[in-house]
């Protein structure tokens, strides 16, 4: 290869956790002026190879080369100052900052090198975010944001830096609506028009395919191929990801669902938007028992939102919500929880673990009244409960007692529903549950909601991905600007059936209608 095409080089890197060695002996390339893919299944060292070449993380043993010449980042500011920058798959925003504040944090423009320039950070933002096509103002506060907006925030952050010459982006369209990814790539192409190399992560093998000029792929750390993208399909990814052609699972039950009892109806939920409109406007819907329900829609078509409802987080709204034929009064989240509703939450990071608990501590935190006898812990008890989750979810974890963030993201998730399967519920809401997990871990979840949902319990799932959506659900809700614009079943569930409903209150509110 003409090392003109490449502008960094990492040779036989290796890294050594106690008792994990996340990387073993890999090489990879990154191309001038080139979208480089870097897939694999979680655990496979991707973001640890991309931490060691942005400087998070230091390499046990291996070389980095930028240019020809070896380079090494103690630090990420070291890393920064040869023009690199990385967007995280976990967002690293302040929430109680502004957006400016956020995307200049460790990049602050002054007056006179004495006072911080204000005014330069909210102009230098408001450029960027037109660029992405946000114009969220620059003094919101982070924490005010969805998670698809504070994903946009993160982009931002590393398009204002100076002399970029390579763009790391984990996972970046992880929380980003349809629309919003083809957004963000033309400003990938437009970047690499401008001879930026950027690696790119992702689970989302069709946009690979899409983006990607050229695909490396590694499996248990360890690297298996490259190939240029026109040489490859989807199939090909697969095979070599994880050594055999996997795929998700399809909803093949021949129920006669009006021989089913309702679990759950909801009625007219409203909920008001601040400043005017509404988040939600008058959804209604029934579940039956051992159903599951998708729920389908585009960045901000309110079915977050809808979940909050029915957890009790949003006690402004307005409507009805029975419970097995029997209006209930929504007061709290821990009233819900005990009425039998459990939430998988959408950011498993910030809502959905205690990243200071260990593994067995997670799995057992939301049904601790269960383990205890008097006012004592019961020891042997929650350590029953834990050991039968790992066995029932799968949970691939070396010893409990490690550190949650010791586990790949597709087992973190499995501990988020197992701390909502331990309450016991009825209904089983999954905001998300397959977001930033690769293929193999999505075909396992997908397996345990079957499971579940064989044994009686009533699911709701939110998902992003038609394929998956269209593979597990038994009937679809799909919601557009906080309306329902169709509720499917059968033959009428097709991809372009919810993308034709998913993009209907997205043309009246454009029309005026």
């Amino acid at each position: 290869m003409d090392n003109q095409e490449v502008c960094l080089r990492a040779e036989h890197i290796c890294k050594i956790y106690p008792g994990t060695k996340a990387l073993d002996d890999v090489s990879f390339n990154v191309r001038r002026g080139k979208v480089n893919v870097l897939i694999g299944e979680n655990g496979a060292g991707k973001s640890t190879l991309m931490k060691i070449i942005a400087g998070i993380e230091q390499p046990s043993s291996g070389r980095l080369y930028m240019d020809g010449e070896e380079v090494s980042f103690r630090d990420t500011t070291e890393a920064r100052a040869h023009g690199i920058g990385i967007i995280h798959q976990e967002l690293s925003l302040f929430p109680n900052l502004n957006v400016y504040q956020n995307i200049f944090m460790s990049r602050e423009k002054t007056k006179n090198h004495i006072r911080l320039d204000n005014a330069r950070h909210a102009e230098l933002t408001e450029k960027v975010l037109q660029r992405l096509e946000h114009p969220i103002p620059p003094e919101t506060l982070v924490g005010n944001l969805r998670v698809g907006q504070q994903q946009i925030i993160e982009i931002a952050r590393n398009l204002i830096q100076d002399d970029l010459k390579i763009l790391i982006m984990d996972e970046p369209t992880s929380s980003l609506s349809a629309q919003e990814v083809q957004i963000l790539f033309k400003i990938m192409r437009e970047l690499t028009a401008e001879g930026i190399s950027i690696v790119y992560i992702s689970h989302r093998l069709e946009e690979i395919l899409q983006i990607g000029d050229h695909v490396t792929i590694l499996r248990d750390g360890k690297y298996v191929a490259d190939e240029e993208v026109a040489n490859i399909d989807v199939p090909w990814i697969v095979k070599r990801m994880v050594g055999e052609e996997k795929g998700y699972a399809r909803r093949e039950r021949n129920v006669d669902w009006s021989e089913v009892p309702t679990v759950l109806e909801v009625r007219d939920i409203t909920l008001p938007k601040s400043g005017g409109g509404y988040l939600l406007d008058h959804v209604s819907f029934q579940v039956k028992k051992g159903e599951i329900l998708g729920i389908y829609g585009l960045l901000g078509a309110g079915r977050t939102e809808l979940f909050e409802c029915i957890m009790g987080l949003h006690p402004e709204h307005t409507g009805q919500v029975l419970l097995n034929g029997e209006e209930i009064k929504i007061e709290s989240v821990a009233g819900q929880i005990q009425r039998g509703f459990a939430l998988v939450p959408e950011d498993r990071q910030r809502e959905g673990l205690v990243q200071t608990m260990n593994i067995a501590k997670n799995i057992s935190l939301s049904s601790l009244k269960a383990c205890t006898k008097g006012i004592f812990l019961d020891k042997k008890t929650e350590d029953e409960q834990v050991e039968r989750q790992i066995r029932d979810i799968h949970i691939k974890v070396a010893d409990k007692r490690l550190p949650i963030l010791s586990l790949s993201g597709g087992n973190q998730q499995k501990v988020v529903i197992s701390k909502g399967i331990l309450t016991d519920p009825k209904i089983l809401l999954m905001d998300e549950p397959s977001r930033g997990i690769d293929v193999g871990a999505k075909a396992e979840v997908f397996d345990i909601i079957n499971q579940y949902a064989e044994r009686g319990l009533t699911i709701l799932v939110i998902s992003s991905e038609l394929k998956e959506i269209l593979a597990i659900a038994d009937r679809i809700l799909v919601l557009s600007n906080g309306k329902k614009t169709a509720e499917l079943a059968g033959d009428e569930i097709t991809e372009d059936h919810l993308v034709m409903a998913s993009y209907q209150g997205h043309h009246l509110q454009a029309s005026g209608t």
